[in-house]
């Protein structure tokens, strides 16, 4: 249920994007959160 929960918020803040930049930003963040939830 959680990994749902996480690649939806990462849908959604990944269409959020208009840049490349901001992608690769939000990716990053997306992969601190996932990380923080697997501890």
């Amino acid at each position: 249920m959680s990994r749902v929960l996480i690649v939806s918020v990462l849908m959604l803040v990944l269409s959020a994007c208009n840049t490349v930049q901001g992608i690769g930003k939000d990716v990053k963040k997306g992969g601190e959160v996932i990380e923080k939830s697997a501890k």
